[in-house]
């Protein structure tokens, strides 16, 4: 249904080719004039393309001469000059959409038009890649272009100090990691000075392996979290109970569907090995999810598969790359249970500070837009989710590759011993090949087998993305063998023969020569005579059929199976691609369905030998049906994440919205009569409601709130016939006098600061208490369905009745810390440095979030600096606030000046300075 959707909206996709053919005319049309300018002239275009746009021209008036001159600029720097294919997927670039371009056809470059384009407005374009490595290299590589053209670039990397993030951010043209790009958004909503913040909007992005980061990634929430509460002994509790039980007995699973629940016989012998009557009963649904997560960890998550243990520590194997994910965790106490299962420390749970998920950061970009090799398979995703269509760009050259049938063995065993066995005899022919697995497990297995036969091999570990793409730029040598994960090295072009850039190196270490110190004498040389190697090992490598793409199980993904096919026959080059598989792989077992039973059926009843494949159309579309069963289910997992999100993403917005109010200057005080009278009004309704008799209200409750509000033992006379109205109106102005005399006291610009950190700080507060409570709830929201209600509208009423009640009691939180607490001088400090804080708060302290962990897709990081603001002190009882600090200043007359109000009297009373001679003060 969704192809057939996908095909009706991409109708008229040949009719925009056609203009886009026609706008590219127009760009070759223009070369001649572009070429003839001198450096000086073709990058002075950048000022003249600036100037025209503020004229009132637009970038589509523009685009023809500025895709010239990037063009020209190009040929002059890196040495390429763009193919007209890569104008056409410049232009879908720059119109929005998703471009789907076979692997090969240089998308790199043709990022560099779309993005010098939309950087005239000087607003800040975004590039996005899928890892730190590939970021880097293309911002000094196609930063060339912009550099020679008089952009500025900018790059982010992960651990990157903060003062550095900012400088890149303000460049004209970004790149970094999907993660880099939505942590700092996160972060620039967590800080406490407007000048702390990174971002300077989101004008444009254009996202590299736009299916890998807007599809496959986008299942996983960004969170930003800190320290939360210590359970790490309830999580060993746990593990040790859930272990041996029986499989459909003691609980259900469903893999397909990654779902996993103990029946009651198992919740029995769950809560006997525990010691626990009812784990039902917690009202806190904190236990429940601790056997949720304990299930999980020990029946669908196996060590080398979903992560693997080094060093005492459990790590992430992404599961669409096989890489190892460095510094994520998995959310909602799962990690924890997975430390616990494999005996290693473990760390304690985090509480959410901030949280958003890929597809809504994205969307709040003016444009966006992507590039890949597969995406039509996802066409209509992006269109529901991200609102943008999938272009195809016709290849520069047609595609001679030869995808052959797959080819199935009863068993797994089976399937290896064929695949080395076709590994030899094409290696043996000078062949290279590229074998692709959906594990580090199979990796190492199929490493073992090709060990054994004595076939020398690279195996990608995918821990080092710079190695990492340095092997596969080489797997096209003659009678190369390179095993890797099905997304290893995406980014990176495999030539037939090798790569003469890379080999060129290797030369020069042999030589005694390290490449970065080379003269371009000893370059050249090397490189010519790199060159010679490839060109002579290029002409026996095509006689030997190019590149041969062995896949040794077919993906969850259709779309990843063919990122992995399109890594042969680029550019007109020739390739063979097999798909290996068996009828005990886990997409078989679990989504092949009544066909595959027929199948297995078959092989048995005609007696075939296990090392015999069968090679039909009927099996590659039964496998075909599986995995679009799984995109379905995938796809599932994914709208439901985002559908969970959307709930908070508008109270998200709500909440930054207001803290950056308050970054930018927002004056508070301006509003603290209205502010007052809110909260004021909503506590008389509450304690003396118009429903009730005078004689019912609850005056002393309402006396007692106010007493704790402001810190004030004497407290304003409410006369018995006084009416709702009146007893407003008295306490309204009992608070405004409370606070007016508070403002006296301190002055009116330190008062000003001192209310918008305050406000900063109670937003704060409120916002990770609402996000640890929607966390809890989302844990076991999924239970309502049993009541035969949609667990999604429940969570739709209950948050936002959380988040009224945040908004409402926030300005109370705010007018509470406010009114309660001192501020105390500090001894002068040397002078301040230009970018110190203002002098008014300079010395004083404010106590931020202590430093975050992480979770999946979460990130351990800094949290906000320490940021200027007060000493927070209790004028009353507040338990968990500061302890006031106190400083004597040696020249004051007045021997009580500077004593805290909880300190001794220094008359030798022995009362308390506030019960004593700071009575009246």
């Amino acid at each position: 249904m969704a192809n057939f959707l996908s095909k009706i909206l991409s109708f008229g996709s040949d009719k925009e080719l056609k203009e886009y053919r026609r706008i590219t005319d127009e760009v070759n049309a223009l070369e001649p004039r572009f070429h003839a300018m001198s450096d000086e002239e073709l990058s002075g275009q950048t000022a003249v393309f600036r100037e025209r746009y503020q004229d009132g021209e637009t970038l589509d008036d523009l685009l023809p001469e500025a895709f010239a001159a990037v063009r020209e600029a190009s040929l002059r720097t890196v040495g390429m000059r763009h193919f007209d294919v890569q104008i056409i997927g410049a232009i879908a670039l720059h119109r929005g959409t998703i471009a789907e371009m076979k692997t090969g056809e240089g998308k790199t470059l043709v990022s560099t038009l779309a993005g010098y384009l939309n950087a005239i407005p000087g607003e800040g374009v975004h590039i996005v890649t899928v890892n730190d490595y590939l970021a880097k290299r293309d911002s000094e590589w196609m930063g060339r272009i912009y550099r020679f053209m008089g952009m500025k670039v900018g790059l982010l990397q992960n651990g990157m100090k903060l003062s550095l993030k900012k400088p890149a951010y303000e460049a004209d043209v970004t790149y970094g990691t999907n993660s880099e790009f939505g942590f700092d958004y996160l972060r620039d909503n967590m800080v406490t000075r407007s000048d702390m913040r990174v971002q300077r909007g989101h004008h444009y992005a254009i996202v590299d392996e736009a299916d890998s980061i807007l599809i496959d990634e986008a299942r996983t929430p960004l969170i930003i979290s800190g320290a939360g509460t210590k359970s790490a002994s309830t999580y060993k509790d746990f593990a040790r109970a859930v272990r041996g039980l029986t499989p459909d007995v003691d609980f259900e699973m469903d893999e397909a569907k990654h779902t996993i629940a103990a029946t009651d016989d198992g919740l029995k012998k769950i809560e006997r090995a525990l010691g626990i009557d009812d784990i039902y009963a917690d009202a806190s649904g904190q236990l429940v999810n601790h056997l949720q997560q304990a299930l999980k960890a020990q029946y669908m998550f196996h060590r080398d598969q979903q992560y693997v243990v080094t060093d005492g520590e459990v790590k992430i194997v992404d599961e669409f790359t096989g890489r190892i994910m460095e510094g994520r965790r998995y959310s909602e106490g799962l990690h924890q249970a997975i430390e616990a299962k494999e005996g290693v420390i473990v760390r304690e749970e985090n509480q959410t500070l901030a949280t958003i998920t890929l597809q809504n950061y994205f969307l709040m970009y003016d444009k966006l837009s992507g590039m890949t090799g597969t995406a039509m398979t996802e066409d209509s995703e992006f269109r529901e989710v991200y609102h943008i269509p999938v272009q195809v760009i016709p290849p520069n050259k047609p595609v001679i590759r030869v995808d052959h049938d797959d080819l199935v063995y009863r068993s797994i065993e089976a399937k290896f011993n064929a695949v080395a066995e076709d590994v030899a005899v094409r290696h043996a022919n000078g062949q290279p090949c590229l074998v692709g697995t959906v594990s580090i497990e199979n990796s190492e297995r199929l490493s073992r087998i090709l060990d054994k036969r004595g076939i020398k091999h690279n195996v990608l570990n995918a821990k080092f993305h710079e190695r990492e793409a340095q092997i596969v730029a080489q797997a096209g040598r003659e009678g190369a063998v390179t095993i890797a994960t099905n997304m290893a090295g995406r980014g990176t072009d495999i030539l037939l023969g090798g790569n003469p850039d890379l080999i060129a190196e290797d030369i020069l270490r042999q030589r005694d020569i390290d490449p970065a110190e080379a003269t371009p004498e000893q370059r050249a040389d090397a490189l010519a005579e790199a060159k010679k190697t490839c060109s002579a090992e290029r002409e026996h490598v095509v006689a030997a059929g190019g590149l041969c793409v062995i896949g040794t199980e077919r993906h969850e993904s259709r779309r990843i199976d063919n990122q992995l096919r399109g890594r042969s026959g680029r550019q007109g080059d020739p390739g063979e691609t097999q798909f290996y598989l068996s009828l005990e792989d886990d997409l078989m077992r679990l989504f092949g369905g009544d066909r595959m039973d027929k199948i297995s059926d078959m092989m048995v009843k005609t007696g075939m030998p296990d090392d015999q494949p069968i090679q039909a159309k009927m099996v590659t579309k039964a496998v075909e049906s599986a995995q679009r069963k799984v995109e379905e289910v995938n796809f599932a997992m994914r709208k439901n994440v985002l559908d969970y999100d959307n709930v908070m993403n508008t109270q998200r917005q709500v909440i930054y919205e207001e803290r950056n109010k308050i970054l930018d200057g927002k004056d508070l005080m301006a509003h603290i009569d209205e502010v007052t009278y809110d909260t004021v009004q909503r506590k008389v309704e509450e304690f003396c409601p118009e429903s009730a008799s005078s004689e019912e209200w609850d005056v002393r409750g309402l006396m007692r709130w106010l007493s704790e509000l402001t810190g004030s033992k004497e407290l304003p006379e409410v006369s018995d016939d006084a009416d709702q109205g009146e007893v407003m109106e008295t306490v309204d102005k009992f608070v405004d006098a409370c606070f007016a005399a508070k403002a006296e006291r301190i002055g009116e610009k330190p008062m000003h600061m001192l209310s918008s950190q305050v406000m900063l700080r109670v937003i704060d507060t409120r916002w990770m208490s609402y996000l640890q409570e929607m966390d809890y709830l989302k844990t076991g929201i999924g239970l309502r369905g049993f009541g035969q209600r949609d667990p999604l509208v429940e969570y739709k009423s209950e948050a936002y009745a959380a988040f009224s009640e945040l908004v409402n009691t926030m300005y109370e939180d705010f007018l509470r810390t406010i009114l309660r607490i001192e501020v105390v001088d500090r001894p002068a400090p040397a002078p301040a440095a230009p970018d110190a804080e203002p002098a008014e708060l300079r010395g004083a302290q404010y106590s931020g979030p202590s430093e975050v962990d992480g979770d999946q897709g979460s990130r351990r990081m800094p949290a906000a600096p320490k940021a200027p603001g007060m000493p927070l002190a209790p004028q009353g009882k507040n338990p968990g606030a500061e302890k006031p600090r106190t400083y004597r200043k040696s020249d004051d007359p007045d021997p009580y000046a500077n004593v805290g109000r909880n300190e001794p009297c220094p008359c030798g009373s022995g009362k308390k300075f506030k019960n004593c001679h700071g009575r009246n003060r």
